[in-house]
Parts: structure tokens; C-alpha cells; sequence
């Protein structure tokens, strides 16, 4: 089936672009967050498409003052890839990886908003993200991150809030490839294991920098995805870590993490042009703070799970009270799990040449049985109370 996208020069196969290979759980995704941290503003909208699905969604949540106002939408996408628009939210590529408008119209539920990211940086490619449960494919996929400042407003809970570049940053990724989608596979994986996922990711904006750093680990606690990269604003070199130390603590009685210390050594030379290598070793440390709750853009809801079929457009609302979501996880919501954390973030050189920098970014976790490092044992210890 022809659709708009194939008059572009983009295709990689003899097939159309409405097709992508042949995997069902094959999905393209774009995700942002921004926090002001003046305003004690947090909010994220994500898009994502799903060929094989014919599904295409999105979601817009704000959180404030404790509580998380949710915009969920949903449509039968008829093969076109290209109108990025469902209901009253709506993405336009002003400059591909470069700058990005999002809109949220007015709508019955209050919340609308029209938002521009403009990168701090060129995007880094993180490096691909392949993993098997026993035979079976359980991602594979491309993901491009960048950090960004935000300019524009959001309209919630009957306040207009204005954003400007250089007081509300955040991040922004691409990402592109397999992973679940959609229904769950009715056969499961052979031999059966009890569910394991592990996933760190802790973007960082400073003044005139950026630094990412994330893993992926077993049960064991043996990273299988891990890497960090520093990002000199002012010459535009990006610096990839390759010796990376982690040191999470958690909170005692749950899985949500206070702080994580890092140290970033035997860095090769820059990957990008425009000047010279980072430091050759980092040291950061991270205190989390407030916590925003990834099912709001879909991640591990029950009913609002990616690429789950609506119908041909489907609009929905929620609020969570933040205290209440953390009681219902403690009582076996694991949806609730998957959550941001709001950082303020210190590096430093290991040298202590340049003194500390002090910035801010996210902590990402979702930590889903075991994990000896960290002593989790089960899917559900130190989840359920």
C-alpha cells in the first residue's frame, strides 16, 4: 500500500514504507520531558507509531503540586506514518533532530499547551539495544538522545505557565526497532522464567554541558547495554566512557532509589568534530527527588499500554494523587512502578581541574525481578508492603 511517506527518498527495502519488515511488535517513538524546576513543573509527551498495528498514540502529562494530570490519546493510524496528529495533540519536525513544536489543543479537560524543544546539542546514538528471552526476540532497536531547552506555555489546573530556554530544560529520544507492542503473545517463552528487567537511564543538563549515562543488567546485576557519554556544549565534542562504575542506594524498604554515584573512566578519543576530548575520568553524583509516573505516557498501564488497540480515535483523562500512587504500589500496583525521578546532579573531573558542576535531569527506573546487586530476589520484594 502506497501512502505520502513513500514520494520521500527514505525507503531501504523493495517494500513500501507503510511496511517494516515483518515483525508485529515493530514501533517508532518519540518521547520528551521537561521540568522548570522554579515552577515545580515536570511534564512529558510521547508519540508512538505502530505499522503492523495500524496504531499510532500519544500522551501529554503534566506533573504539579503533587499530582499528575494524564492526556492519553489513541487512533487507527490507516497506514499513514506521516500526520503526526491524534485528537488534540499534534507533532511537527521543524528541523529534523534540531527543533521540535508540540501542540495540545484546548480540549474538555483543561489541559492544552503549545511547547518548542530546541536541542542543546547533536543527538548521540546509544548503542543498539538487542535482547532474547531464550529463542525469542525480545527487543531490538536504535535509540537517538539529546538534551533540550523548552520555550512556550502549558495551560493546567486553571494556570497558564510560561516556559522559557533558560530556566526549563530537559530530553528529548528518538527510538526506532522491536520491542512489545500491543497485545501481550498468548505462548509463552520456553523454558518459562520469571520476569527480569533492569533499566537505569539518568540524562544530566548543566550550564554549558550534557551527560548521559545508562545501563542494562541480568539478574546477575551484569550489565548487557551500558554507557555513558559527555557532551561539551561549547566545541560540540562527545566524549563515550566506556569503563562505567555504578553505585545505586536504594530507599530500604522499596525499590525507588535515593542516590546513584557514578565514576566514567578510559574514555577513547572524541566521536564528534569541533574540538577536544572530555575529561578522562568523571565522577557524578545524583540525590532524586520528586517522582513522575511513566503509565501516564502508557509504560506498563494496564489499559493504556503502547500500541493497544481504541478504536478509530479514542481521548482519555485521568489525575493520580502522587502519595496515593505510591500507597497503591506498596499494595501490588506495579503499574505504578516505572517512574522518573527529578535530580539535582554534582560532577566533577577526577582530576578536580574544573571544580564542580551542578545541574539537574531525571532518573529513569523500572526494576522488575531480580537482581542480586541490588538484593532483589523475586518480581515482587521490596515492591509490595
Amino acid at each position: 500500500m502506497l501512502t505520502p511517506a513513500d514520494d520521500y527518498p527514505l525507503h531501504q527495502t523493495a517494500d513500501p514504507i507503510a511496511f517494516s519488515g515483518t515483525d508485529r511488535n515493530f514501533y517508532d517513538r518519540f518521547f520528551f520531558n521537561g521540568y522548570d524546576r522554579e515552577q515545580d513543573i515536570f511534564f512529558a509527551f510521547a508519540l508512538g507509531v505502530y505499522p503492523h498495528l495500524d496504531v499510532m498514540d500519544g500522551s501529554f502529562c503534566v506533573r504539579i503540586n503533587d499530582r499528575q494530570y494524564n492526556l492519553r490519546c489513541s487512533k487507527d493510524m490507516q497506514m499513514d506514518r506521516l500526520n503526526l496528529q491524534l485528537g488534540p495533540l499534534s507533532l511537527d519536525i521543524v528541523e529534523p533532530l534540531r527543533q521540535t513544536r508540540l501542540v495540545i489543543a484546548e480540549n474538555e479537560y483543561g489541559i492544552h499547551g503549545e511547547l518548542t524543544a530546541t536541542a542543546r546539542h547533536t543527538a548521540i546514538e546509544e548503542p543498539r539495544f538487542t535482547r532474547r528471552n531464550g529463542a525469542r526476540a525480545f527487543m531490538d532497536y536504535t535509540r537517538a538522545t539529546q538534551n533540550v531547552s523548552w520555550q512556550g506555555y502549558i495551560h493546567i489546573a486553571g494556570q497558564r505557565i510560561g516556559l522559557s530556554p533558560n530556566q526549563c530544560m530537559g530530553t528529548r529520544d528518538r527510538s526506532w526497532g522491536i520491542r512489545p507492542v500491543g497485545m501481550s503473545d498468548p505462548q509463552t517463552v520456553t523454558p518459562i522464567v520469571e520476569p527480569q528487567f533492569y533499566w537505569l537511564w539518568t540524562p544530566m543538563n548543566f550550564e554549558a554541558a550534557s551527560l548521559f549515562c545508562h545501563s542494562n543488567e541480568d539478574r546477575d546485576g551484569k550489565p548487557w547495554n551500558r554507557r555513558a557519554v559527555w557532551v561539551d556544549h561549547e566545541t560540540g565534542a562527545a566524549t563515550h566512557y566506556e569503563a562505567v562504575s555504578i553505585d545505586v542506594q536504594f530507599n530500604a524498604a522499596s525499590r525507588r532509589i535515593e542516590t546513584v554515584s557514578g565514576f566514567l573512566s578510559s574514555q577513547p578519543a572524541a566521536v564528534n568534530s569541533g574540538g577536544s576530548g572530555g575529561p578522562e575520568g568523571l565522577e557524578f553524583q545524583i540525590k532524586t527527588g520528586a517522582l513522575f509516573y511513566m503509565q501516564g505516557l502508557g509504560y506498563t498501564h494496564p489499559t493504556w499500554n503502547h500500541g493497544l488497540h481504541h478504536g478509530s480515535l479514542e481521548v482519555a483523562y485521568d489525575e493520580l494523587d502522587c502519595a496515593e500512587a505510591e500507597a497503591q504500589l506498596a499494595a501490588g500496583s506495579i503499574h505504578n512502578l516505572h517512574v522518573q525521578a527529578l535530580s539535582e546532579i554534582t560532577v566533577s573531573a577526577s582530576d578536580g581541574a574544573k571544580g564542580d558542576l551542578i545541574g539537574y535531569g531525571v532518573t529513569e527506573q523500572l526494576f522488575i525481578g531480580q537482581h542480586a546487586t541490588s538484593g532483589f530476589h523475586s518480581v515482587l520484594d521490596r515492591i509490595m508492603k
